[in-house]
């Protein structure tokens, strides 16, 4: 942070939280300012993650690792109570309630009016249109009192725009496409997914920003491929909640993805989805909440929403990234998709770009091929995804914001930064995979279906390990011979 001033009234800005106006973001009016807004504020670590996480990124022997607990965890590096106090005392003084502290999360909720929040936090709240869709936004930094400068490392929550789309793709004629749709078991059986575990005793997290599922559907599409549902708990983060449209377009279709593909490759394992609003906030508590869940504990998280990585602030790129490192001492395994819009990432400039969160170098970056399987459900063939301008390709590139991870030197990523994707598989939805969405039997692919995919695959090999394999990058990389690299095709750039 930077203070402004020595005077007793002087402020800090937060380091990282400057907001823009998307371009052509239009003033749509005010907002009445007794609107009651809840916001998260993130507070520093008792000890700093770096030193601890070096030789654990960069170990290329799981069993060496030592795995800490949530409640160690807690104690070691989450906030200190004072901190914490720090803020609820600023938040009483200015009129805002405290509704939720975590020293795991290094959390603080505090609810207020919009025109006590305005104040607290040094800023201007307005409503904003942008693409057909309204929005709570702001411009500029924010700023706390100068005491809490070194203190405060994040504030969510005053802006609500959407942040992440879902990174599926509906097959453009799914019923005349059955013989090139494949169901998440002969995926697997195809990638040689070690056939005797089943994912018994693991949790799977998948975080959702929007839609739902239905049991009833759920009970249909795995009893159609002689499975037993899996166990599915809905967890609700910021208010969101379980809420299926009805429309397999909708949000539904990753929702019921997500949780059919994870489901049938890992069937014994346990589901929990993490339901929260589409926005920075609701985005990282839910990371944050499926991460420090001492309940349900899970030790694989699944994310397939996203956006590039000049759609967050400098905060969140930064406290998302510490949310995925805690993961790793934590033996969390984060799986995210690498995004459906090619090298471009749909930014629209001529430029290449990545989708975060996938580009945190915390997070296995999940992206996508064309798979093609023989008669005997053999691979006949499989390419880099690309349907074309419009149509989706996987995302993959250099990050823009974060370096080349040492793990990523020996296989020739260039060094100007974080090479993104780290693993693939079959995500073309001309050649994807075949559920049931809202009632409706359709094909859908995606980066998004990668993402379940490998987190089935983790749960199969903590199983048969028995013991998470947490933070799994380096592994990786140490031992190519265990992949078949993809070198036809392209993502338009790479």
């Amino acid at each position: 942070m930077t203070t402004s001033g020595n005077a007793p009234n002087s402020r800090a800005v937060v380091s990282g939280s400057e907001r823009l106006l998307p371009s052509g973001a239009g003033f749509a009016g005010d907002i009445d300012p007794n609107t009651i807004v809840s916001v998260t504020v993130l507070v520093r670590a008792r000890r700093p993650l770096e030193p601890e996480m070096g030789a654990l990124t960069s170990s290329v022997d799981p069993s060496s690792r030592a795995i800490m607990d949530r409640t160690t965890f807690a104690a070691t590096f989450g906030a200190a109570r004072a901190d914490m106090e720090a803020v609820e005392r600023f938040a009483l003084a200015g009129g805002l309630l405290v509704t939720m502290a975590s020293l795991a999360r290094r959390s603080v909720v505090l609810e207020g009016t919009i025109a006590a929040l305005g104040v607290a936090f040094g800023t201007k709240l307005a409503l904003y249109e942008h693409d057909g869709q309204s929005f709570r936004g702001r411009t500029g930094p924010l700023t706390v009192p100068a005491e809490l400068a070194d203190i405060v490392v994040g504030v969510f929550g005053l802006d609500d725009r959407p942040v992440a789309s879902a990174q599926f793709r509906r097959a453009i004629e799914p019923a005349a496409l059955a013989s090139t749709s494949y169901t998440p078991l002969q995926i697997a059986s195809a990638y040689r997914f070690p056939a005797g575990p089943d994912g018994s005793g693991q949790t799977i997290a998948i975080v959702e920003l929007g839609g739902g599922y239905v049991s009833a559907d759920l009970d249909t599409y795995f009893g159609g491929l002689g499975l037993t549902t899996p166990t599915v708990i809905a967890v609700g983060v910021d208010g969101g909640t379980n809420a299926p449209t009805g429309n397999p377009a909708s949000a539904d279709g990753e929702v019921m993805l997500d949780i059919e593909v994870a489901g049938v490759v890992a069937p014994g394992a346990r589901i929990v989805v993490y339901f929260a609003p589409n926005t920075d906030r609701g985005f990282l508590d839910a990371i944050t909440t499926a991460v420090h869940d001492t309940v349900n504990a899970p030790s694989i998280v699944s994310i397939s929403w996203g956006g590039p990585e000049s759609g967050f602030t400098a905060q969140a790129l930064t406290n998302f990234d510490d949310a995925f490192a805690a993961a790793a001492m934590l033996g969390v395994t984060i799986l995210c998709a690498a995004g459906d819009n090619g090298s471009g990432d749909g930014v629209g400039d001529g430029g290449t770009h990545v989708d975060f969160p996938s580009s945190s170098p915390h997070a296995l970056a999940c992206g996508g091929t064309r798979l093609l399987l023989a008669a005997d459900m053999t691979i006949s063939d499989e390419t880099v995804w690309n349907d074309g301008p419009g149509a989706g390709a996987t995302g993959g590139g250099i990050s823009a914001v974060f370096a080349r991870p040492i793990w990523q030197v020996a296989a020739g990523v260039p060094a100007t930064g974080r090479g993104v994707p780290d693993v693939a598989g079959d995500a073309d939805p001309q050649t994807g995979y075949a559920v049931l969405i809202d009632g409706s039997a359709t094909v859908v692919g995606g980066t998004s279906a990668v993402a379940p995919l490998y987190a089935g695959l983790l749960a199969r090999v903590n199983q048969q390990l028995g013991k998470p394999v947490g933070f799994v990058n380096a592994v990786l990389y140490a031992n190519p011979s265990a992949f078949r690299d993809i070198v036809t095709g392209n993502n338009g750039a790479f």
